[in-house]
């Protein structure tokens, strides 16, 4: 498969402010599991916590995703590139995991 590494993807300010916002929430929800493991906090309250964390992340990856569509993916697709289809396929099998 090809490398991506050099693509970049140019995001409006509210687009920008909204995933940053919800990866300081991730953040701060990790800070948070670090601090129950170090107070020696009750396995089930931390098993819960990662689950939200879970959540999270897979809300963040639907957001960015649906955005990855609506931009990313139809503005190749208007241009004649087709291949970022087979590439979205790619990203959403691993996604699925």
């Amino acid at each position: 498969m090809e490398c991506n590494c050099n693509k970049i993807t140019h995001r409006d300010e509210q687009e920008l402010k909204s995933l940053i916002n919800r990866l300081n929430r991730i953040e701060g929800q990790v800070r948070g599991v670090k601090a129950m493991l170090e107070e020696e906090r009750y396995c089930v309250d931390i098993l819960t916590q990662i689950s939200a964390i879970q959540s999270a992340l897979n809300s963040f990856n639907k957001e960015l995703l649906g955005n990855h569509i609506k931009s990313c993916v139809v503005e190749s697709v208007k241009n004649g590139d087709e291949t970022v289809i087979d590439e979205l396929c790619e990203t959403m099998k691993k996604l699925m995991k």
